[in-house]
C-alpha cells in the first residue's frame, strides 16, 4: 500500500516507532515476536530512552533483537542476558539495559541466571517471550511446552513420565523477595496487546524508578511449530496456552503500584 493511500485513512491504529529500524522482519508469518518488539520500541520511544537503553541480545528467535532498535546493543552467551544486563546496570546505573529472551534461553539454558538475577533484585528489565517451543531450532520441547503437545522431540506428545510438567516462570520467580514487578500478558488479540503494552512500559518505569527487578512474560504465537494456521494461532493460544499460563500480575511491590496510578491502570 502506498503512502498516498495510507494518508487516506483517518484512523491509523499504529505506526512503526521512530526508534525502530525500517527493515523487513525475519520472523515467520503469524509469529508474535514482531508485535513484542514493536511494544518494546513504543515503550522506549515514549519514555525517551533512545540515548540510555541498551538491548542485550539472547539466543533463539530473539537473537537479533538489537538489529531492530536504534539503541546500543550487545550479544550475550546462551542464557546469560540477565548477567550482562546486571553488569551494565551496576557499572552504569544511568543506563537502561533490557533483554528479550525466549523460553529456551530464559527457562532452560539460563534458568539459573534469571533466578539469581531476580533473587538479587537487579534493577534490570526482562521481556520473556513464551511460545511453548524452541522456535528457531526446529520446534523441540521447551520447559514451557504444554502437556500432550507435539514437538520435534516429543513426536508422541509431551508426557509427565518422559519430560515432566511445564514450568510457570512468572509464578516461580514471584515467590522470591527480589523482584519488584512480574506479570504475564499475551498478544493474541487487540485488547491483550494493549494490556501487554502497559505492562512493558511499567517494567521499564520500574527500572527507571530504581525499584528492582522487573519481568514481563508475553505469550507469543508460533504457528509454524504449533502446526497451526497463522490465522487460527491466536485462538489456539486462547484455548490451550492461557489455561496453562494464566494472565495477570504476580508481583507488584507498593512502589510499582504507585507508578501504576500514574498511568491510569
Amino acid at each position: 500500500m502506498s503512502e498516498v493511500e495510507m494518508d487516506d485513512y483517518d484512523n491509523v491504529i499504529f505506526t512503526r516507532p521512530d526508534i525502530m529500524v525500517d527493515r523487513p522482519t525475519h520472523f515467520c508469518p503469524g509469529c508474535g515476536h514482531g508485535i513484542i518488539q514493536r511494544l518494546v520500541g513504543e515503550a522506549l520511544q515514549e519514555l525517551d530512552l533512545v540515548e540510555r537503553a541498551i538491548c542485550i541480545g539472547s539466543i533463539g528467535c530473539t537473537v537479533t533483537a538489537y538489529e531492530y532498535f536504534k539503541v546500543d546493543g550487545m550479544e550475550a552467551p546462551h542464557g546469560r542476558a540477565p548477567c550482562v544486563a546486571t553488569a551494565i546496570k551496576r557499572c552504569r546505573p544511568d543506563l537502561v539495559p533490557f533483554a528479550i529472551q525466549g523460553d529456551g534461553d530464559l527457562a532452560s539454558i539460563g534458568a539459573g541466571e534469571i533466578v539469581h538475577a531476580a533473587a538479587r533484585g537487579e534493577k534490570i528489565t526482562i521481556i520473556f517471550a513464551n511460545n511453548a517451543t524452541y522456535g528457531m531450532t526446529g520446534g523441540q520441547l521447551a520447559p514451557t511446552t504444554l502437556m500432550g503437545m507435539y514437538t520435534a522431540s516429543t513426536p508422541g506428545g509431551r508426557t509427565a513420565e518422559q519430560s515432566g510438567w511445564p514450568i510457570r516462570m512468572s509464578e516461580m520467580l514471584a515467590t522470591l523477595d527480589g523482584p519488584a514487578y512480574i506479570a504475564r500478558v499475551a498478544v493474541n488479540n487487540p485488547a491483550n496487546v494493549r494490556k501487554a503494552k502497559k505492562a512493558v512500559e511499567l517494567a521499564f518505569r520500574t527500572q527507571l524508578a530504581g525499584l528492582g527487578f522487573a519481568m514481563v512474560e508475553i505469550l507469543s504465537m508460533c504457528p509454524i511449530n504449533w502446526r497451526v494456521d497463522p490465522v487460527k494461532a491466536p485462538q489456539w493460544m486462547t484455548d490451550n496456552m492461557i489455561p496453562q499460563f494464566p494472565l495477570g500480575e504476580f508481583k507488584v511491590l507498593p512502589g510499582v503500584a504507585e507508578l501504576k496510578k500514574g498511568d491510569g491502570s
